[in-house]
């Protein structure tokens, strides 16, 4: 019985004992229900980092190391789009050469004369690209398959026009016109030999000195009149796109002194919308005839009743005044009126009549070609012919004559005793002032110092 209850008590499984004390047993039991407990419960630290956190994008300073892009993920509604192809649309810009018709340039980009027609005939705006000029810009665009998918002509920096095929098969266009910055400028210079050369020294450019010349045509004679020492202003418009010129805009002031006389003229846009010079008064600068048919040029031969004919050396009067200009020089009628003749003589060349009112008349002849017909109407300056040498002429110039009643008058003197063209009417003076007084201001603010340059100068 002894040996007995030993073996029992010293009995062991595995090296511990079998049976533990009532309160050992309690114990351990408590202890493996907190550790499962402790498995199954992650702590604060172990959850957080297990949670995704949302990033701020604007906090995350940039590392050596790229973050990594996340997978894209999609909702069990959507449904990622595979396969899909996008057809590439090809682009050529091609520049309009001397000589080049559509159909050259439309060769030159490969696209098929069919497109062209097609092009063509979607609408009157279209044809306007048979009518192209130097200079102009095609910009093609098509796809893999040749097909033209839009088509932009640029004409100026300022507007282009843009043929864009819609999703009929058919081509619709868009006007693009941009607006230039505008500032203004001003100008001064003294003539010592010629109204260019001095305009060209002082940094003006040709359209600008002929717009001046012409602001004053009623005034002055600039091929009679200009002597040496004259001296003008004139403020203008530079136009800008971008940051960088590219023209001019039109005259805003200008004064022009002439033998010490002085003439001022300002820009007024009216309630109409037409745009005129007119003295600081409101009086027009037009007349109804402008001094000259020609731009600034020499004259050649006076009016003179008793001279010698140059061809047929005996005494025949010359009935007007001869300006001699290189062949294909612009010839402008001198005031509004209708073509009563136009046509080809022996001793007169080609030649132009025009009728003005009911008493004056004014004759140009010896053109090289006429750009008027019989019965047309016509505006002052408008172009009607070019200079040239036909009928009885030594060489290139152009006769021009005036008559009043009939009666042939000098054109260098009929047209200073030749009324004026309407003045701003009374009910726009208010709007005349206040549009004009401050370019006025500002033409006298530019004049101080450069007339006191001049002072300076010329003592």
């Amino acid at each position: 019985m002894q040996n007995h209850r030993k073996s029992n008590s010293s009995l062991r499984i595995g090296g511990l004992p079998k049976h533990f004390p009532r309160v050992h047993a309690l114990i351990a039991g408590t202890a493996a229900f907190m550790l499962s407990l402790a498995i199954i419960i992650p702590t604060p630290e172990v959850a957080a980092k297990r949670t995704p956190l949302p990033v701020n994008l604007s906090a995350v300073t940039s590392t050596d190391e790229p973050l990594p892009t996340p997978a894209p993920t999609f909702t069990p509604a959507e449904t990622p789009l595979l396969n899909v192809s996008v057809e590439a649309v090809k682009s050529l810009s091609l520049q309009v050469r001397n000589g080049d018709t559509l159909s050259d340039l439309f060769q030159r980009a490969k696209i098929s004369a069919k497109e062209m027609y097609q092009l063509l005939g979607s609408g009157s705006e279209a044809k306007q690209l048979a009518r192209l000029a130097p200079g102009e810009e095609l910009t093609f665009q098509m796809n893999n398959d040749g097909q033209l998918q839009s088509l932009k002509l640029q004409r100026d920096r300022l507007s282009h026009i843009e043929f864009t095929r819609t999703t009929s098969d058919q081509f619709e266009h868009a006007l693009i016109q941009r607006e230039p910055d505008s500032h203004p400028a001003y100008r001064q210079a003294q003539i010592d030999s010629s109204l260019f050369l001095a305009g060209s020294d002082a940094g003006l450019s040709d359209s600008l000195i002929m717009e001046m010349a012409d602001v004053f045509s009623s005034d002055i004679d600039f091929a009679l009149d200009i002597r040496k020492d004259d001296h003008f202003s004139v403020m203008f418009e530079e136009q800008f796109l971008d940051g960088e010129k590219i023209g001019n805009g039109p005259i805003l002031a200008v004064s022009f002194t002439n033998q010490g006389k002085t003439f001022s003229a300002v820009r007024y846009v009216d309630n109409s919308g037409d745009a005129n010079y007119y003295t600081p008064e409101g009086k027009s600068m037009r007349k109804a005839f402008i001094r000259t048919p020609l731009d600034i040029v020499r004259i050649s031969s006076h009016f003179n009743p008793r001279r010698l004919h140059p061809v047929f050396k005996s005494r025949r009067p010359h009935n007007g005044t001869d300006y001699a200009a290189p062949r294909g020089t612009p010839v402008y009628t001198t005031g509004d009126g209708r073509v009563i003749a136009a046509g080809y003589s022996k001793p007169n060349g080609n030649y132009v009549f025009i009728q003005h009112g009911e008493r004056y008349v004014t004759r140009y002849l010896h053109l090289t070609k006429r750009k008027v017909k019989r019965g047309q109407r016509v505006k002052q300056h408008q172009v009607i012919g070019t200079v040239g040498s036909t009928g009885y002429a030594t060489g290139p110039h152009l006769h021009y004559e005036f008559l009043v009643d009939g009666r042939h008058r000098n054109p260098a003197t009929i047209v200073r005793k030749l009324p004026k063209a309407k003045s701003v009417p009374a009910s726009e003076m208010i709007r005349f002032k206040n549009q004009t007084q401050p370019l006025l201001a500002k033409l006298e603010n530019f004049q101080g110092p450069a007339l006191a340059q001049l002072d300076e100068d010329n003592p």
